[in-house]
């Protein structure tokens, strides 16, 4: 019988078992998919690094700083801010406070004025994760419309903008949620690892015994103290922690699952970068695509030598090549019709839903010697997954502490009898 198994080798599944390896437990990891890291996976395809979708790291991240190496990941940022294609021509919105040389650059964008800038302090001063904690939720575009940004604003540069990190171009989430992914921004780095996202989940499964990660082993039942897999082998232990993503995780535990948040992502192979190193926005609006991210001006391991990747993410499952190439010629001309598809990544389950209301309160028992973690326990993010993992496996040292006292006192009493 191993202490623990845990079920998902996602971020939140391999967090967990190196805390509790870390702390003498026998762990047994298993998941149903063939490599760790759920959906933080990065495959390489005919030389170009391409991760499972589109995806980035917030340096910020307290999380991320306590249960990762940063600097092994090798990081690469984009630069702050952005490009917005709006009106027939590209404009580009920088961080002042990182590059005030960029001000000129920004007032000519036409997007924003004194209101808006006006609106950005007063978002730095009320989005503290004290005041956060505790602020009322409504949704995040409300939030934005409290806050007194113009619908210019609004509209050109944060709709898309966090219609990115959320998958959501209603802005329907928590603001709460909203006001945390602004102050991470604003206070690190948007990054990826030079070896693509799927070093982090890489790094995190280093730090395992050989043999206590199972692949390729779907489990199907949990009863008290065993989960049977599909192929009918039963693993015993006191304690299963479920972390699997999507879906998986509401089935095993017998809770309604969560609307989905879906994303499609186009990756292309280029013979030119077609933009620098901020992300690009579709200010129109019009779609399919939602953000473009020249994944070689930030990290040219992404790529062989001399060729660009670009990564253009949508929101949902109905983009397609035809449709996304035709949007982006308008944006950086003929060019475009040279750039050679590599793949197109369509996640039903990128993110859950998290309106106001409903963010998670972390990892929690379910019955005596079951636990539900994972992200849809907190929130849908790197941070997220890292922090249920943490809570999961505190809660299983817990009860195996528990159960461990119990057999302790019941062989003492034994002895006395004797």
């Amino acid at each position: 019988m191993a202490d623990v198994v845990v079920i998902g080798a996602g971020l939140a599944g391999l967090r967990c078992a190196g805390l509790l390896t870390e702390r003498g437990l026998d762990v047994q990891v298993v998941d149903a998919d063939d490599g760790v890291g759920g959906r933080v996976r990065t495959d390489v395809v005919d030389g170009f690094r391409l991760d499972r979708g589109f995806q980035v790291l917030f340096d910020d991240y307290p999380e991320a700083q306590r249960a990762l190496d940063l600097e092994a990941l090798d990081l690469r940022a984009f630069d702050a801010g952005a490009d917005i294609w709006w009106d027939g021509r590209m404009r580009t919105i920088a961080n002042p406070l990182r590059d005030p040389l960029s001000l000129p650059q920004t007032a000519r964008a036409g997007i924003g004025g004194p209101a808006d800038v006006k609106a950005a302090a007063q978002w730095l001063r009320e989005a503290r994760p004290v005041a956060t904690a505790t602020a009322p939720e409504v949704t995040a575009d409300e939030r934005l419309r409290q806050l007194g940004f113009s619908e210019s604003v609004r509209e050109r540069f944060l709709r898309p903008l966090y219609a990115g990190v959320f998958l959501d171009r209603s802005l329907g989430v928590s603001s709460r949620l909203l006001d945390q992914c602004f102050m991470q921004m604003a206070a690190g780095r948007t990054v990826v690892p030079a070896r693509g996202m799927g070093a982090i989940s890489e790094q995190l499964a280093a730090r395992l015994p050989g043999g206590s990660v199972r692949l390729g082993a779907r489990v199907e039942k949990i009863g008290t103290r065993t989960a049977t897999l599909d192929s009918g082998d039963k693993l015993r232990a006191k304690v299963a922690v479920v972390l699997a993503g999507g879906p998986t995780a509401s089935d095993l535990a017998g809770l309604p699952t969560p609307e989905p948040r879906s994303s499609t992502c186009l990756w292309y192979d280029a013979a030119e970068a077609p933009a620098g190193k901020r992300i690009v926005l579709d200010g129109d609006g019009t779609g399919p695509v939602n953000n473009v991210a020249v994944m070689t001006a930030v990290a040219p391991s992404y790529a062989p030598a001399g060729r660009s990747l670009i990564a253009a993410s949508c929101v949902g499952l109905d983009a397609d090549d035809a449709g996304a190439r035709a949007q982006l010629a308008r944006w950086f001309g003929g060019r475009v019709d040279t750039w050679r598809l590599l793949r197109t990544d369509r996640i039903e389950w990128a993110q859950h839903a998290q309106p106001p209301g409903a963010l998670g309160m972390g990892a929690r028992w379910l019955r005596d010697g079951l636990v539900l973690a994972g992200d849809v326990t907190e929130n849908a993010s790197i941070d997220g997954a890292l922090r249920s993992g943490r809570r999961a496996a505190e809660r299983s040292e817990e009860h195996t502490s528990e159960l461990q006292s119990r057999v302790d006192i019941s062989y003492a009493v034994f002895c006395l009898k004797k």
